[in-house]
């Protein structure tokens, strides 16, 4: 795919301003604004990223599928010491990030957010956190946590992922695939049900296949995010090592890297040491 910069769009303008007409004008300068709009800089990696969906828009079904999940699902109430446990946890490094992207002039990631964090009571090794900070952890994965400081771990990974907008990219991708790109708005009014499913996959709720290197690099991407943001809430960032070597131990022999949408326990592991310098030095502050 081919993608004009904000730059290359506006000297095209200037070069053939003559041959336009009004409209023609009008619309190029919006095609420039919506460019410089879309594209950003994810928090911390750098990365340049395209994202076409609108967030608050994205927001607004993430509330009320998280309702629905919630009401569908063996929720856990207040005052069980797990839910405690793990909004303490949440609570922390939700203020991490936002000290982070004040200090880095990136707060317009988290507008629109309201952090919320509940424990679904099911066997499953999983957790994910939906646009607007809407988190579910399953108790399946707090037997590997093991203390709080290895909640610090999943918890700062999945917050990563909804700072860094990855769904919004993963979701832009499969309506191109599955719906043939068609807008948002449009795709709810004609396939309510395939895009409640395309959404869910893809902030972890379901199961994805698709193009996997792309999932991989957001793991890893949310993993470096996720280190500095318990670095910063105060939880020793080391202790993401051990969690992984806890979860490597974890559900048998795994599939080849290159089926799975994660990288390998093996490179996620040695990712995070190359990367534990630079979190270490947040921790230290």
């Amino acid at each position: 795919m081919v993608v004009l910069t904000a730059q290359m769009l506006v000297h095209f303008q200037l070069k053939n301003m003559r041959s336009f007409t009004l409209i023609s004008k009008v619309a190029l300068l919006l095609i420039v604004a919506f460019t410089i709009e879309s594209c950003s800089k994810v928090p911390i990696t750098g990365r340049r990223q395209f994202n076409l969906l609108p967030e608050s828009q994205l927001m607004g079904m993430s509330f009320q599928q998280y309702t629905d999940v919630l009401n569908q699902s063996n929720t856990l109430p207040q005052g069980d010491p797990r839910v405690e446990m793990v909004r303490k946890v949440g609570e922390n490094i939700a203020q991490a990030a936002q000290k982070y992207l004040e200090q880095n002039h990136q707060t317009k990631r988290t507008k629109g957010f309201e952090w919320e964090f509940n424990v679904i009571d099911e066997n499953i090794v999983n957790a994910w956190c939906m646009p607007g900070g809407k988190v579910a952890f399953y108790t399946g994965i707090l037997p590997i946590t093991e203390t709080e400081a290895g909640i610090a771990v999943v918890m700062g990974h999945e917050v990563a992922h909804a700072i860094a907008r990855h769904g919004n990219e993963r979701m832009s991708q499969q309506l191109a695939i599955q719906l043939g790109g068609i807008g948002l708005s449009k795709a709810l009014e004609e396939k309510p049900d395939a895009v409640k499913n395309i959404f869910l996959s893809s902030y972890g709720v379901g199961s994805q296949l698709g193009s996997l290197k792309y999932s991989r690099n957001h793991e890893s991407e949310s993993d470096k995010m996720g280190l500095i943001f318990m670095a910063m809430a105060g939880y020793n960032p080391e202790e993401a090592i051990k969690f992984w070597e806890r979860m490597s131990q974890v559900g048998g022999q795994q599939p080849p890297e290159f089926m799975s949408t994660h990288p390998s326990n093996e490179t996620r592991i040695s990712d995070l040491q190359a990367f534990m310098d630079e979190a270490m030095g947040y921790y230290k502050k």
